[in-house]
């Protein structure tokens, strides 16, 4: 076993830049573990560094950011060979190969093993999303039952999650959507109350909360963050975790006319010890009981990938892109 299939990126651009090639099977040191991946999920921030916008990446590049499946080899001694484990950040995608392939290589740091009769197709969606989703909401949040949680960007697989995760912790949720057809996807996902975004929604958020909502998970970036900190009541938090909109910073920035007296913003990135900190274990265990619903969009194979990128693109999946390996 030397070579395997994998999709490489040899240089910056549209989802056309993914080849499916034979490339080598990577070999673990004592402190890692070779996987042997089942599934992964696609993440934005794939999309970032597909379009040549994460520094310090270089090419040729496997992409991917998290993974599940079956250990192959640990030579340390961590896992036994066979074990279902999942795997994310930690450079993953980017200072080294990531799961777009049939063998992931990463440290045995940022690998929890999982026990679960899930499929493959819905624990590949779980890692990442999960893992953004519970940090956002009970890390950065600090989220408390019978809070108000306003959702901004509610049809992404994050956003969908955290509405899920949300509701079963039992805040009330407001998620928003630029489509009206789209509301019937978040209310079975959690939410409680649905806002169709226009781009200005802090005037209907008040009126729906009676003066502001108690915490803003902010998923659309800073297109739509001015607005979000006007969503917030005072001593509210406002958590800026995804970017949907495509930019990255404010071309002007005054803190003192965009953040309201006493509204906190903060940020939640998600690094490895983040990941390992999420328990994953027991939402699959919840998941599996059907006490936590979350949201697989579109399934496709490893030699689909360029597809599934243009789905992601599009921001047509209505839920997580997963794709499975064989």
């Amino acid at each position: 076993m030397t070579q395997m299939k994998a999709a490489v990126m040899r240089r910056p651009g549209g989802p056309e830049v993914l080849r499916i090639e034979s490339w080598p099977v990577p070999t673990p040191a004592p402190d890692q573990v070779l996987i042997r991946v089942k599934a992964f999920g696609l993440n934005r921030s794939e999309l970032f560094t597909r379009r040549g916008l994460s520094p310090g990446v270089s090419f040729p590049r496997v992409l991917g950011i998290e993974a599940v499946g079956l250990v192959e080899e640990a030579p340390g001694g961590r896992f036994r060979k066979g074990q279902i484990v999942a795997t994310a950040m930690g450079g993953m995608g980017r200072q080294f190969d990531g799961g777009y392939a049939e063998y992931v290589c990463v440290p045995a740091a940022q690998v929890q093993p999982l026990e679960t009769t899930l499929s493959w197709e819905m624990l590949g969606a779980l890692p990442e999303m999960l893992q953004t989703a519970w940090g956002s909401l009970f890390t950065a949040l600090q989220l408390k039952r019978g809070e108000r949680l306003l959702v901004r960007g509610g049809t992404t697989s994050v956003g969908l999650a955290a509405a899920a995760l949300a509701s079963k912790h039992g805040a009330e949720v407001i998620s928003t959507t630029r489509n009206p057809a789209r509301t019937e996807l978040m209310r079975s996902a959690g939410a409680d109350l649905v806002i169709v975004d226009d781009g200005r929604i802090a005037e209907k958020v008040k009126a729906a909360s009676g003066g502001g909502v108690d915490k803003v998970l902010e998923l659309i970036g800073t297109t739509t963050l001015a607005d979000s900190l006007q969503c917030a009541r005072p001593n509210g938090i406002v958590c800026m975790t995804g970017m949907v909109g495509d930019k990255w910073w404010f071309d002007q920035f005054s803190p003192m006319d965009v953040i309201p007296n006493a509204v906190n913003l903060t940020v939640y990135s998600g690094g490895p010890d983040d990941f390992m900190q999420t328990p994953l274990q027991d939402l699959v265990r919840q998941i599996e009981a059907g006490a936590l619903r979350v949201p697989v969009g579109r399934v496709f194979h490893l030699s689909e990938i360029t597809e599934a990128h243009r789905c992601m693109d599009a921001n047509a999946a209505g839920g997580k892109i997963v794709v499975l390996t064989d």
